[in-house]
């Protein structure tokens, strides 16, 4: 059992990588399915539950998705519907995409969401309008600001632990980052967690344990299926051969890397770690 005596955030986004990376209007695939389960095994394994934000096309088309992570205990929380970006959309389209998302989640598990992730981390500086929509929407809290300076995403100026929005009340808990010569890098998450030597993995989240605060480490089912960019690029799909690698790059060490994570510090969903009902 971990002896961490703080209680870190584990969540995944429940999406489909070839609709989620080359784009929302590519198809679906039947992958999902297993790869979820592969996901869930390793969670109940270690008695681990975790919020799964979950992409309301991808749960509308699969409905046994939210049935399975229902059934395991896990929260349930929102990552819009389509996967459009946020700064690429007005807030009118955004609030349409919100209540169709709220819509799928409530038709298939009789709750309404208390959280919420932006698609690609895209609530920024130019989409900072998204925040008090979801707190008008009814949600209690966010995890889409990435406190760092990015190519696609990012608020470098942005608090790096949980906070309250200035402008509405919205809990916002950031992705977690590692501070370096007075610069914030990103480690917890995604390509982050399959490229970056292990050590540093857990020596930033002790370094932001060891300060009182909580981490959140964010997943994709899909990162644990080896051969699938491959598999999808022998079917014809437009898959450049740079894709490819960082898209593919190390996803066999997910498995034993998160085993070994949820061997050394407590995780839980975010509505438990930050308290909220």
């Amino acid at each position: 059992m971990p002896n961490s005596p703080i209680l870190n955030a584990m969540t995944v986004d429940l999406e489909d990588w070839m609709q989620s990376t080359l784009g929302p209007d590519h198809p679906i695939t039947s992958r999902v399915i297993p790869n979820l389960e592969r996901f869930l095994r390793l969670l109940a394994k270690h008695d681990v539950r975790a919020t799964f934000f979950s992409l309301g096309k991808v749960c509308e088309k699969f409905p046994i998705l939210l049935e399975m992570v229902i059934e395991a205990g896990h929260e349930i929380a929102s990552h819009g519907y389509g996967h459009e970006l946020l700064y690429d959309i007005s807030p009118e389209r955004f609030r349409e995409d919100l209540d169709r998302s709220i819509e799928v989640i409530e038709r298939q598990t009789g709750t309404k969401p208390l959280g919420y992730r932006a698609p690609a981390f895209s609530l920024t500086r130019k989409s900072w309008w998204a925040g008090p929509i979801l707190a008008q929407a009814g949600f209690k809290y966010s995890s889409s600001v990435f406190p760092i300076r990015g190519r696609r995403y990012g608020v470098p100026d942005a608090p790096r632990f949980p906070h309250k929005w200035p402008e509405c009340d919205l809990t916002e808990f950031p992705l977690t980052t590692a501070q370096l010569l007075g610069r914030n890098l990103p480690v917890c998450g995604g390509g982050y967690f399959r490229l970056l030597p292990f050590p540093i993995l857990r020596r930033a989240i002790r370094q932001v344990n060891g300060q009182g605060h909580p981490v959140v480490v964010y997943m994709h089912p899909y990162e644990m299926d080896v051969y699938e960019v491959a598999d999808l690029k022998r079917q014809g799909y437009p898959i450049s051969r740079k894709l490819q690698l960082t898209q593919s790059l190390f996803r066999s060490r997910i498995y034993p890397r998160l085993d070994r994570m949820f061997k050394e510090f407590r995780f839980g969903p975010m509505a438990e770690v930050l308290n909220i009902e």
